[in-house]
């Protein structure tokens, strides 16, 4: 009987390349089969352009199983289940065939992450492994040179901006705002009108050649925008 393959979930980081984990360097170096979701057809998975440089490398490249199913960017809950248990469904073929297969993600596999919903799927029925990524958030901060929270300040990290608003402002000291390209001038009127000091930056392609330091809101709002909110001292 052919033993199972073991999935790995692998955390790629924010954008270069260099801030893959040596323990996520080494996986990809061996594994059999990546497996890399994408938005669409027409467009190459960001998590893959990290680590194709790795892939490239090696000497059986060629030979690599590289699978890159369509993850839609929906909310259609009815729907993306029904992507997850398709992707999670060709996942579990390649392990019947006794293949490890590793799933590549953008930032942290444990973060707003796609694999996430396959590893919950999977778990119980294969062996799986997770390796964690640095996180956009931290990686911004980085690169601002400065802190994101000391001593016992309160993080919150929002991926989309709703009706606990209110509360999320009373309450946090630093406050990272994910996939801020979503955010409307209308809800980015209503943080900068909060009656506490504050300190606003946004990030446009964190760790990438093309990175941008913003102070406030970004105008442009590309989809690798994160945006960081720090309280002062009332």
């Amino acid at each position: 009987m052919t033993k199972k393959g073991k999935l790995i979930g692998i955390g790629v980081g924010p954008g270069d390349t260099e801030l893959l984990t040596l323990k996520a360097a080494k996986v990809l170096e061996t594994v059999p089969v990546v497996f890399s979701p994408k938005s669409s057809k027409e467009k190459e998975s960001i998590a893959l352009s990290i680590v194709r440089p790795v892939l490239e490398k090696r000497k059986d490249y060629k030979r690599l199983m590289l699978v890159e199913p369509i993850f839609p960017m929906i909310e259609d809950k009815a729907e993306l289940e029904k992507v997850w248990t398709s992707a999670s469904e060709m996942i579990a073929q390649y392990l019947d065939s006794g293949r490890d297969v590793a799933f590549i993600t953008l930032g942290d596999s444990s973060i707003f992450s796609t694999y996430s919903y396959v590893q919950k799927k999977l778990i119980g029925r294969y062996e799986i492994e997770t390796i964690p990524g640095i996180t956009s958030f931290t990686a911004c901060a980085a690169a601002r040179n400065e802190a994101l929270v000391e001593q016992n300040d309160i993080l919150t990290i929002v991926p989309k901006i709703d009706d606990r608003l209110e509360d999320i402002l009373d309450y946090s000291d630093s406050i990272v705002l994910m996939k801020a390209s979503r955010n409307t001038s209308k809800l980015e009127n209503t943080i900068e009108e909060k009656n506490r000091p504050k300190e606003i930056y946004s990030v446009q392609n964190c760790t990438r050649e093309n990175e941008k330091i913003i102070e406030g809101f970004s105008n442009e709002k590309p989809y690798l925008t994160t945006t960081i909110i720090k309280f002062g001292d009332d």
